[in-house]
């Protein structure tokens, strides 16, 4: 993985994207690191001079282009963009709130739009776009209407962009991440984790940097576009889904 690209990876403060970043700039690559929290900053700085965080709301179109303008003139341009940037918001449709379903959609789908629209003038033969979904996307779960319709919406995005990019030979793909432990699912209490853990056919969680690896060569593979690349330890396939 080893390079002197220019990554862009949104909802990088911590979790999956954090791990991308820090994936990313240890092979030696420039990252910009977007969030909407100030602690994207602490991670950046941490990285190196070769890392830089910006502060923004994937949802304000606006906000996005004034970030992706202030990346291109301290990198340069952008080879490799993920759309990790993501809220959840639980509920089943008679309690999920307007707002709520609004919030959800806007981050997770409209937010890897605009950033897309956003760093695709910026990008040249050879580059990457990489989306993260989510098994929720391709198996329904009670209570996940809003998280499921973006997710689901996130690979139809994908599909698209992989043809309508084609010709400029910049590749779309979708990662999905199965259970991923982070600091939410730290909070579950014992039971609650080895209920879901017995689902998973790998019977454990994944670590984020497994999933960053993934992400990390998706970006990379020259001739691989409008691919569905699960790293769910076989969860997709225990549902009958791939």
């Amino acid at each position: 993985m080893a390079g002197d690209g220019v990554w862009v990876v949104t909802g990088a403060s911590r979790g999956i994207g954090g791990a991308i970043a820090r994936l990313a700039a240890q092979a030696g690559h420039k990252v910009a690191l977007i969030a909407r929290g100030e602690s994207v900053m602490e991670l950046a700085q941490s990285l190196g001079e070769s890392a830089a965080g910006f502060q923004c709301d994937v949802a304000d179109s606006p906000s996005v282009s004034e970030t992706v303008d202030a990346i291109v003139a301290r990198f340069g341009r952008v080879d490799v963009l993920v759309n990790n940037a993501g809220v959840h918001r639980g509920g089943k449709i008679h309690r999920l709130t307007d707002d709520a379903w609004q919030e959800v959609l806007q981050v997770n789908l409209t937010g890897a739009m605009n950033m897309t629209r956003a760093a695709v003038p910026h990008m040249r033969e050879g580059c990457a776009v990489v989306n993260v979904g989510a098994v929720v996307g391709f198996r329904g779960f009670p209570g996940d209407s809003a998280y499921a319709s973006s997710k689901a919406g996130l690979s139809g995005l994908t599909q698209a962009l992989a043809i309508e990019l084609a010709p400029k030979a910049i590749t779309a793909n979708l990662v999905i991440p199965g259970l991923v432990l982070t600091e939410m699912t730290s909070e579950l209490s014992e039971a609650a984790l080895d209920k879901m853990t017995q689902q998973i056919p790998l019977r454990r969680f994944a670590e984020d940097r497994e999933v960053a690896e993934v992400v990390c060569w998706v970006a990379q593979s020259r001739y691989m576009t409008g691919a569905v690349v699960p790293v769910d330890g076989g969860l997709l396939s225990s549902f009958g889904v791939v």
